[in-house]
C-alpha cells in the first residue's frame, strides 16, 4: 500500500465535497440549471476517481492513479472551468479526462490480476 497516494486520494475526496457544496449552496443562484448540472457533473465524477485512487493505492496499481490523477484534472477541471466561465472551448478538454478515468479503471484491473492483494 502506498500511503502516500491513499492521502492525495483522501484530499482529492474532500475537495470534492468542496466542489459539491459549493454548487449547492455558492452557486445554485448564479448559474444557470444546465451549468450548475456541468458543475456537479465535474463534483461527482471527481468523488468517484478520488475513491477509484484510494482503491488503486490499495492494490497498488500506481500507473491507475496517475491516470485517475490527470483524469481529475482533465474531466472535472474542465467542467468547472465550462460551468464557471461558459466557454465552450473547455469543453473539448473534457473528453481526455474521460479516457484518462477509461485507462485508470483498466489499469487498475490489471494491477489487481497480475498479483496478490
Amino acid at each position: 500500500m502506498d500511503r502516500k497516494w491513499l492521502g492525495i486520494a483522501a484530499i482529492n475526496g474532500a475537495l470534492a465535497v468542496i466542489a459539491g457544496a459549493f454548487a449547492a449552496h455558492g452557486l445554485k443562484a448564479r448559474l444557470s440549471a444546465d451549468m450548475l448540472s456541468v458543475f456537479e457533473t465535474g463534483a461527482r465524477y471527481h468523488m468517484y476517481h478520488a475513491l477509484a485512487m484510494g482503491l488503486a493505492a490499495l492494490v497498488p496499481a500506481p500507473k491507475a492513479i496517475w491516470a485517475f490523477l490527470a483524469g481529475i484534472v482533465l474531466f472535472c477541471g474542465s467542467l468547472y472551468l465550462l460551468a464557471l466561465t461558459s466557454n465552450p472551448i473547455l469543453g473539448a478538454v473534457t473528453p481526455f479526462g474521460g479516457l484518462c478515468f477509461i485507462a485508470g479503471w483498466g489499469l487498475l484491473a490489471w494491477g489487481a490480476f497480475k498479483g496478490p492483494i
